[in-house]
């Protein structure tokens, strides 16, 4: 089985946004020495508890203290930039960490309707665009733009032995569709999606293989994790996820993760206990020999080529230790 991070930069209750980075860039350097294949970090802008609104800025960093693990962002919002923009950031990546950047593209706001206009103006307008957005990135890219076409005169420089790899992130059968219609590989976000997640999963490889005959699919399946030393423990870290799914949905509180104190002295309404029990279902959580098991049949739901985990915690020793125990039980022979 492989395995990747999809590292959202949680801020936790007490902390900074600067100590959440700092953490981040220590996990991405853990998970380079154990074993993982991927370090992706998500963006987000003005969502308070998550510290990273540029990935590529902090993959700039995680590329100079890393050795051997892929480096990219899951996902880069395209409907926010230009193509040739984003090809110029993920070029120069390239650059200094050859045959190590992945490009992921999502279509997501990732934030609120007010940060979306500061960012892009129309953002629905952009979105309808955005498989006209994804071709001219893609022929940016991999210098495909036609003679005959003004682009043709410009590259995105630094100019990188190989190209970042483009993997087109989504949970719907609409992104799956595309990605397939763009012959890319697809992750699909199973921990933020209540869809039919390996129905949708499917329909890519179908579609893959009518518009790209002979092309391999690839599928990397995003799930939510804990796990400690007990299914004791890890369920009473859980507690304080548990408690920030409410608070996210109802708009309270200052966006950070609570602790598992708050989290045990907080009195849940019925409707934020059904709040709560939706975030558990999408949750895996206990000792390592549990959640390797329950990877392995997602994995086999899926037929799923690696799966990419995020983990949040109250407290970041807590979620390192969750990747370690899991990669001593599924990356270590």
């Amino acid at each position: 089985m492989r395995l990747s991070i999809l590292d959202q930069a949680p801020i936790s209750g007490e902390n900074t946004a600067r100590e959440a980075l700092e953490a981040t860039i220590e996990l991405a350097k853990t998970a380079d020495k154990l074993g993982y294949a991927r370090y992706w970090v998500a963006e987000h802008h003005d969502l308070s508890g998550l510290a990273c609104p540029a990935p590529d800025v902090i993959l700039g960093i995680i590329g100079s203290q890393t050795e051997r693990i892929m480096i990219g962002a899951g996902a880069v919002l395209l409907p926010h930039y230009k193509p040739f923009n984003i090809a110029e950031r993920y070029n120069l990546l390239a650059t200094l960490y050859p045959g190590r950047v992945d490009l992921g593209i999502g279509r997501a706001p990732g934030g609120s309707a007010e940060a979306t206009m500061a960012l892009s103006g129309n953002f629905l307008q952009n979105v309808k665009e955005m498989p006209e957005s994804l071709d001219a990135l893609l022929k940016f890219l991999h210098n495909e733009y036609p003679a005959d076409d003004m682009f043709a005169k410009i590259k995105p420089t630094p100019v990188p032995e190989a190209a970042p790899e483009a993997w087109l992130l989504g949970t719907s059968k609409k992104s799956a569709v595309l990605a397939a219609e763009k012959g890319l590989p697809y992750t699909f976000g199973h921990f933020m999606s209540g869809s039919d997640g390996p129905g949708i999963v499917a329909e890519y490889r179908e579609e893959l293989a009518r518009h790209h005959p002979g092309k391999t699919p690839r599928v990397i399946v995003t799930v939510s994790v804990i796990s400690a030393e007990t299914s004791e423990e890890a369920h009473e870290l859980a507690l304080s996820n548990q408690l920030w799914s409410v608070q996210r949905a109802k708009g309270e509180g200052d966006g950070r993760i609570p602790s598992v104190a708050e989290a045990k002295r907080y009195s849940f309404t019925d409707e934020e206990r059904e709040q709560a029990d939706r975030t558990m279902d999408k949750l895996i959580v206990g000792d390592p020999r549990e959640v390797r098991q329950q990877l392995e049949h997602l994995q086999e739901q899926y037929q799923a080529d690696e799966l990419m985990i995020v983990t949040i915690t109250h407290d970041y020793e807590a979620r390192k230790r969750s990747y370690k125990l899991l990669a001593d039980e599924v990356l270590v022979d």
